[in-house]
């Protein structure tokens, strides 16, 4: 449990690194970045994998590389979920969900440590 509050503030500091980075993506404070980032995590936990489902041929032809407009969907949708989030345009989402992935896997990698039973 303690594990899943850190990535939640971690993913919020890096979607205000991602806000301070790229003038594309707009985060009005740290408050707006916590809701941002649990409505990102719901949406990735719940919407992203029908999508993914129902893109699947198209995905296929593009050798997966349709998967980052499935991402950047999700991260639009996101900004329209929630106030003080917002994504100028399609082209600024597929940017911000770039770097706010890599941010991602950097926190996860770090997080990786914190599992019991692993050394």
């Amino acid at each position: 449990m303690i594990k899943l509050l850190i990535k939640w503030l971690l993913s919020a500091t890096a979607l205000m690194a991602v806000a301070y980075l790229y003038s594309g993506v707009e985060v009005a404070g740290f408050g707006a970045a916590l809701w941002a980032a649990l409505i990102i995590g719901l949406l990735n936990a719940l919407v992203r994998p029908l999508l993914v489902v129902l893109t699947l041929p198209i995905t296929l032809l593009t050798l997966g590389l349709f998967l980052f407009i499935v991402n950047a969907a999700v991260f639009d949708l996101a900004s329209g979920l929630s106030d003080g989030f917002h994504v100028r345009s399609f082209g600024a989402a597929l940017i911000g969900s770039l770097l706010y992935s890599g941010a991602g896997m950097i926190i996860d990698s770090a997080l990786e440590g914190l599992s019991p039973g692993r050394r």
